[in-house]
């Protein structure tokens, strides 16, 4: 029998979306998308990491596949040890851009979505991924980027929050793959802790 250090990288199952996010056309994307995504993985796991958008998640044939933000992803948790079952990957905006598209308007319109998931999963701490989602949940802050806000954490929604650098990032700068596993890491020792305290 082969374990999942054999094949680390799997394809996350997709969390169907609720019947009203599923026909959502309050931004441009509802003419660009193929369908809504609402998120991805253990859908009662209580660690929520929060991504910019949905990648690709099928080939030009159709056919499933990694894209490069999960592999990275699943790269970084691998290192820290956090297992897939673990986590539920969620994203500020539900739907695939595919072309240029009004980026404030989008993240407002989808904003709900996000907090309806919150309300909904109640995760014990969450993992914000990017420069684009840390503006996201603190937009007042003055400097909201993960350079800044890595390393500690803060709460949203009274749930505690940190972050990392965008699997992205992380691979067209293997320099940073370090500090992301890090902040996996920590990520993984805060779940823990909660959970612990809550025994």
């Amino acid at each position: 029998m082969t374990s999942e250090m054999d094949h680390p990288f799997v394809i996350l199952p997709e969390e169907q979306a609720p019947e009203g996010a599923a026909h959502c056309e309050l931004c441009e994307l509802a003419k660009q998308r193929t369908r809504v995504i609402w998120g991805e993985g253990n859908p009662r796991a209580s660690m929520m990491m929060i991504l910019d958008n949905p990648g690709a998640r099928e080939d030009r044939q159709g056919n499933e596949f990694l894209c490069g933000t999960r592999e990275t992803l699943q790269l970084g948790m691998r290192e820290a040890g956090i297992d897939t079952n673990d986590v539920y990957v969620s994203y500020l905006l539900k739907c695939r851009p595919v072309r240029a598209y009004n980026k404030p308007e989008a993240r407002a319109a989808c904003s709900p979505h996000l907090q309806l998931q919150l309300l909904q999963k109640q995760p014990l701490v969450l993992f914000g991924f990017g420069n684009i989602v840390a503006e996201a949940v603190f937009p007042d802050k003055e400097n909201a980027s993960v350079k800044e806000l890595r390393g500690s954490w803060y709460e949203f929604q009274g749930i505690p929050i940190s972050f990392t650098y965008h699997p992205l990032a992380v691979r067209r700068r293997p320099n940073l793959l370090r500090f992301f596993v890090e902040d996996l890491k920590a990520l993984k020792e805060k779940w823990e802790e909660i959970q612990h305290g809550r025994r």
